[in-house]
């Protein structure tokens, strides 16, 4: 017998996007292959920015989130004065990982478990037991080493790249939009925050979220969301390095979640999502006081976590609709995700497939797949061009 050609043995993984409604969608080992995920991982995710979280999760000194990239790991905090700071996560004595946990609080100092070096929360070193004893050895030449940090539309930020474009310049029109749809941005706080390992590469879910071809054609959950919207005035707007894809309110709308509406109260009944590239998405559920964050981080070229953090606005009580609608997206409308996630991933590995075609039709607005071929084209210039 003659050797089968993969698709991947068949191509050198050039892509010609120059006809996104006719042409190709993106070669399918670019969503699994080794060399194309580190190619992502430098290329992307070492120069990109990162969701760490909101700035009222620092409004006491002493309160810290870890933020890992990769082998990389940060460490925020804020310190005395109310600054908030980012430090690479690691003691400067023999490289030990400081903080082990997600997130939390420490007294006043960041204190390395190995040898007790201590650092103040503004990454300077306090204390290293027996150093006096060396020979010219200074504190000051050992503070932590500092990450770059942004706060943009009242959440934190940080890059590895010293000079990536700031988040505010790449994003540039997407704090109006976010403040009309989330008017209770400024003012929330963390109710919860769920990782969920998925066997997908990070694309898949990316992709998967950012068209509505899929909402009244797959699982029941999403005909569930669908019939909450004004389904027919979806929007779905590139903007390049962020998008929007935004639906009405299904006015006739009397349930949701399984809680009735009478009596109920909401920053938005709009289904609104706002994505960061490469992988940031702000959204809010319809007649939910409530925003969400939804995070594709990549572990392996086939493994991902999926990060969702819930915020609702503080010194209130999270309303009934609202907790519904988080034990919704976690039992019900993530699952059913995941599940297309996972069958997509091994689809993708068949020699019958190769590439596919993009949905892209003016007459169908609202299902248009031109998002997700804007992303595949962002990544594909990212790692090759």
């Amino acid at each position: 017998m003659g050797k089968i050609d993969t698709p991947h043995s068949q191509t050198d993984l050039t892509w010609d996007y120059s006809d996104p409604v006719n042409g190709p969608t993106i070669p399918a080992p670019y969503f699994y292959d080794p060399q194309i995920f580190a190619e992502e991982k430098e290329r992307i995710f070492m120069h990109c920015w990162h969701l760490v979280g909101h700035v009222n999760e620092f409004n006491e000194p002493g309160n810290y989130v870890v933020q890992d990239i990769f082998e990389q790991s940060v460490v925020v905090t804020s310190d005395k004065e109310g600054e908030i700071h980012a430090w690479h996560n690691v003691c400067r004595h023999r490289g030990n990982r400081l903080m082990t946990e997600r997130r939390g609080k420490v007294g006043g100092v960041l204190r390395c478990q190995y040898h007790s070096w201590c650092y103040n929360l503004d990454g300077g070193l306090r204390a290293a037991p027996r150093t006096e004893h060396l020979c010219n050895f200074s504190k000051a030449d050992h503070s932590l080493k500092k990450v770059r940090m942004e706060i943009f539309a009242g959440w934190v930020f940080i890059t590895l790249d010293d000079n990536a474009q700031p988040v505010s310049e790449m994003a540039a029109g997407s704090e109006e939009i976010m403040r009309r749809f989330l008017p209770d941005m400024d003012n929330v706080e963390l109710v919860e925050e769920t990782d969920v390992i998925v066997d997908a590469n990070w694309k898949v879910i990316q992709e998967n979220s950012i068209e509505g071809y899929h909402f009244d054609l797959s699982g029941p959950v999403h005909k569930d969301l669908a019939a909450l919207i004004d389904f027919k005035g979806y929007t779905l707007t590139s903007y390049d390095k962020w998008w929007t894809y935004i639906g009405p309110p299904n006015k006739d709308a009397t349930h949701a979640y399984g809680e009735p509406l009478e009596g109920a109260t909401w920053q938005t009944d709009w289904f609104f999502n706002i994505g960061l590239w490469p992988n940031t998405t702000f959204y809010s559920f319809p007649y939910t006081d409530m925003i969400g964050t939804f995070i594709m981080i990549p572990l392996t070229p086939e493994k991902s976590l999926l990060r969702f953090g819930y915020y609702a606005p503080r010194g209130r009580p999270v309303p009934k609709v609202t907790k519904a609608a988080i034990k919704w997206m976690n039992t019900q409308l993530g699952p059913e995700d995941i599940e297309l996630n996972v069958t997509n991933q091994k689809g993708l590995h068949s020699i019958g497939f190769g590439s596919g075609r993009y949905l892209i039709d003016d007459n169908l607005p609202n299902q248009s797949e031109h998002l997700v071929y804007n992303f595949h084209k962002l990544c594909y210039q990212a790692i090759k061009e």
